[in-house]
């Protein structure tokens, strides 16, 4: 437990986690609270399951991007946080983004989004892995 809170005193972990969980939080509560245009959860869960995602697989993923994202934030097992987003972000370049390209979609000219947003926030998830939650997170008070 010692390893996985283990982080050191860096402002630039701490821009990283803040970024990261501040970006990714609307997309969480678009999937679990239906806030921002989004499904909610009963609604994200059938999307998700209807498109073969199994049901386990579609709710690990609501939690990443939710429960991840607040955990991000305040610094709280901010690698298992990241190792959710940096996991969904894995999967939405597999599985819907990497046949769109490199490019996200500025002008309407693609089928859909490309994966760039999702590579820098699979960067941003990696560093977090690595150096932990930094300065004014919750694991370095208690690790």
């Amino acid at each position: 437990m010692k390893t996985l809170l283990r982080t050191e005193d860096s402002w630039p972990l701490l821009l990283v986690r803040l970024a990261l969980g501040l970006v990714m939080l609307p997309h969480g509560l678009q999937k679990t609270l239906g806030l921002f245009g989004g499904a909610g959860f009963g609604g994200t869960m059938g999307m998700f399951t209807s498109q073969g995602m199994p049901a386990p697989l579609a709710f690990l993923v609501i939690l990443a991007e939710s429960v991840g994202s607040l955990g991000l934030i305040v610094g709280f097992l901010t690698r298992i946080g990241a190792l959710g987003i940096g996991s969904v972000m894995l999967g939405a370049i597999g599985m819907v983004h990497w046949q769109n390209g490199f490019f996200m979609n500025w002008f309407g000219q693609q089928a859909g989004e490309g994966f760039e947003y999702h590579l820098l926030a699979l960067g941003m998830a990696l560093a977090l892995l690595v150096g932990g939650g930094g300065k004014a997170s919750v694991d370095r008070a208690i690790g």
